[in-house]
């Protein structure tokens, strides 16, 4: 007796879907994102028309060089610090309180709710970092710069309102603002190293 070709049973695939949807939530689950770190920056207004590029001069005086080599070690004006001594540097810089002829001169200027105030209008600190520097030891020094501000602005609010100076309103920020204004200057990276 001649055999029928015996057919082979399908091979039930109804939850395949299900077991893939499944997998996908676990692996989206269990495995840990690197979070996007940034810096929030306001870039200045762009050049008048007739404005000349090279018509505007600082003294040294007036500018905090701050350097990060290749291998993340940092250069602040002529010595080699920590990251954890920058923000008390550039503290002293920015606000220069015993009006010191190496840091920013002072000039007076009329300061709503506090009158007439020797400040240091004209400081930049200009950042300098090699290609060859890490994202995370840059991150470190703008936030130690980013936090000597912070806290120069914190005490001056504290002292004449007792509060922070994100507590205040946007006159009294502003007028704190015009006696530490944020002046970080950042050239482009470069390698260091190399020939130009």
């Amino acid at each position: 007796m001649a055999k029928g070709k015996r057919k082979v049973p399908d091979i039930n695939s109804s939850s395949t879907a299900d077991i893939a949807f499944l997998l996908l939530i676990f692996f989206l689950i269990t495995t840990s994102m690197d979070t996007d770190r940034g810096l929030a920056r306001q870039l200045p207004p762009p050049p008048e028309k007739d404005q000349k590029m090279d018509d505007i001069k600082v003294k040294d005086r007036n500018i905090l060089p701050v350097f990060l080599n290749m291998q993340d070690q940092l250069m602040c004006g002529n010595d080699y610090i920590t990251v954890d001594q920058l923000r008390a540097k550039a503290k002293e810089f920015i606000a220069n309180p015993y009006n010191d002829e190496n840091k920013p001169e002072k000039s007076s200027t009329n300061v709503e709710f506090f009158g007439n105030m020797m400040v240091t209008k004209n400081h930049v600190i200009s950042l300098r970092c090699d290609r060859g520097s890490s994202y995370k030891a840059y991150l470190a020094v703008q936030n130690e710069l980013v936090a000597a501000y912070n806290e120069l602005r914190d005490e001056l609010a504290q002292e004449k309102w007792q509060k922070n100076y994100a507590d205040l309103n946007e006159d009294q920020q502003k007028a704190i603002r015009e006696i530490y204004p944020q002046k970080i200057s950042e050239a482009e990276p470069k390698k260091y190293g190399e020939k130009k």
